[in-house]
């Protein structure tokens, strides 16, 4: 895939306006109401004009997302994760290899351990 699963993109297919709000809640795993009422309360406390220039500075410039960026919604959580906090997503991944690496240590230990059951098992399988 070309596209950059860890760049900032617009989220045209969740916009109302750009895409803006709805890429900013991408990108950081937060609920995308809860950016647009940021940015609305942001413009309304005294960022008027430049709340305003950096939206449409933002809408001009980044590209909007790719069709099919994430396969499923568990696959743009980590991917969240990953520009949020890159160390905690490698530290989990690391867990999760060392989680599937026992397993796999506890079904080889089973399966070349001298089980006369599991034996008698494949042998009335053939």
């Amino acid at each position: 895939m070309s596209a950059s699963r860890t760049k900032f993109y617009l989220d045209k297919q969740n916009a109302k306006w750009s895409g803006v709000c709805s890429g900013i809640a991408d990108y950081t795993g937060v609920e995308v109401t809860w950016v647009r009422l940021g940015a609305v309360l942001l413009t309304i406390a005294g960022g008027f004009p430049w709340t305003l220039i950096a939206y449409f500075a933002v809408a001009w410039m980044a590209n909007p997302r790719p069709y099919g960026l994430y396969d499923n919604p568990e696959d743009a959580k980590f991917w969240q994760g990953v520009r949020t906090n890159p160390g905690r997503s490698t530290a989990e991944v690391r867990s999760k290899f060392r989680d599937i690496d026992r397993r796999l240590s506890d079904i080889e230990v089973f399966y070349t351990s001298r089980n006369t059951r599991l034996a008698d098992e494949i042998e009335n399988l053939r």
